[in-house]
């Protein structure tokens, strides 16, 4: 009879301690679920949309920070063949609430600039998102080094870096619009006179709507990718990574590059420097500021690669109510 008791006993506790360990497993998962939904970068949770080609990619755009400024609508997918994820912003260039944000010169213009990571860019600048953009050298992970800046950089009427034909820059011009446009056609008293921000890029890989024949011929290797993609009307800017090197996501080639940016809505498309530089940089409600995709350095998962020029989208708070 005693030995039945204690095994009662033990069968009772045996009972709580479970009930217990299930409660607080319940609990955990609770609070990490709030906590990861506090750090939506949406107003609501994100519908990610799944398709099987890039060719069947329809853009399923969410508000994006609402309580900060409107303007900013946000979309990620992925795509089943070839495997990949990408995320993208739309960026309405009227909204007055919204200022673009060029890397600035420190010291001397000569066309270096201390590097970056994206992270660090959008906190220093209080901005919202940022992307990487020009190519530059020597490439490593670590801040506050030399960069060589590869092609036209301007900060708010400032040349940073000149121009480097053949490749092609996004330009911002101060009636607010923007435009592709060859670096070639870029002086410095053109650009000094009528753009007031600017950075560069590699290759155009989409014109008037239709992809670029050479984006074909010229980008087939698969890669990260980050990219920007501009409306008809100039009006509306479109940011763009895909991730790559990674089994669940293995890259895009330029001509996909451009087909994405032409599903998204772009009437023009630029490719920016990729590989392992290329990150999109969000700040959250919470203020806490991280890249959405994984940037992917020296071929790790997570380390984020410090770049030169960098793209911001911040607000302007005065505008704010």
């Amino acid at each position: 009879m005693l030995i039945t008791l204690k095994l009662l006993n033990m069968t009772k506790t045996y009972r709580k301690i479970r009930y217990g360990l299930a409660a607080g497993l319940y609990l955990f998962l609770a609070l990490l679920f709030v906590s990861c939904r506090t750090l939506s970068p949406l107003t609501t949770p994100p519908e990610k949309g799944a398709f099987s080609l890039p060719e069947e990619i329809l853009p399923q755009w969410q508000a994006f920070a609402d309580q900060w400024c409107p303007g900013i609508d946000y979309f990620e997918g992925s795509v089943r063949e070839p495997k990949f994820r990408f995320w993208a912003l739309r960026v309405d260039l009227t909204e007055p609430a919204l200022r673009i944000v060029v890397s600035e010169a420190e010291g001397e213009i000569n066309g270096v600039i201390p590097s970056t990571k994206i992270t660090s860019f959008v906190r220093r600048y209080d901005c919202l998102a940022g992307i990487n953009t020009n190519p530059f050298s020597p490439v490593s992970g670590k801040e506050g080094e030399d960069r060589t800046i590869v092609g036209i950089t301007v900060s708010q009427g400032v040349v940073v870096a000149l121009p480097h034909p053949p490749f092609d820059a996004l330009v911002f011009y101060h009636d607010g619009k923007a435009a592709i446009v060859n670096q070639a056609a870029l002086t410095v008293d053109h650009t000094s006179g009528t753009i007031k921000d600017a950075v560069g890029g590699f290759y155009a890989v989409l014109r008037g709507g239709m992809v670029l024949e050479e984006a074909f011929t010229r980008g087939n290797a698969r890669h990260p990718r980050s990219a920007v993609g501009v409306s008809a009307d100039g009006a509306l800017l479109y940011l763009l990574v895909i991730d790559g090197r990674q089994l669940g996501s293995i890259g895009a080639t330029e001509a996909e590059v451009g087909l994405i940016l032409q599903k998204l809505g772009a009437a023009d498309g630029l490719n920016f420097d990729g590989g392992g530089s290329t990150a999109l940089a969000l700040k959250y409600p919470d203020g806490k500021v991280r890249a959405v995709n994984t940037p992917i350095h020296k071929l790790i998962p997570g380390k984020e690669r410090a770049v030169a020029t960098c793209l911001g989208i911040g607000y302007v708070h005065e505008v704010l109510p």
